[in-house]
């Protein structure tokens, strides 16, 4: 079994326990002396944890018997066994800045709701996206 797949294990062993001692505090233990019963977002917020937890460390351990050994597994691995090719982006360029600023704009246009912020938004991403593909994206002229 992956280390990762046991982890994943581990953690919703404990979600799992945690729920259950959770379930058991909020019904049994009373010390506020006027609610009584389940607290039932912190119940439900745990076992959900807890399905999503066990649901992942299932499909790694199902998932990891088709794939090869990786580098993570091996104890004599190095560091460059992992990196795979890298691509060349200019540290010079600002266009990646300026999406992120664009999408920054968008995101907060969504987030309160202003429909002049997220036409702004889409315009900038829409403009940026362009300036970067012009910039990377055509090819070199052979004269």
């Amino acid at each position: 079994m992956n280390p990762s797949s046991k982890l994943l294990y581990g953690i919703s062993a404990f979600l799992g326990l945690m729920a259950l001692i959770y379930i058991f505090a909020t019904v049994n233990v009373q010390d506020d002396a006027y609610l009584y019963g389940a607290e039932w977002v912190g119940i439900v917020a745990l076992v959900l944890s807890f399905g999503l937890a066990i649901m992942l460390a299932g499909y790694i351990q199902f998932t990891e018997r088709r794939t090869d050994i990786v580098p993570e597994d091996w104890e004599e691995a190095e560091v460059a066994d992992k990196a795979g090719i890298l691509g060349f982006f200019s540290p010079s360029s600002i266009w990646p800045a300026a999406m992120a600023g664009s999408i920054a704009v968008l995101g907060l246009g969504i987030a309160f709701w202003h429909f002049w912020m997220i036409g702004l938004g889409a315009v900038l991403l829409v403009w940026s996206g362009t300036m970067l593909n012009l910039q990377y994206g055509l090819p070199k002229e052979k004269h």
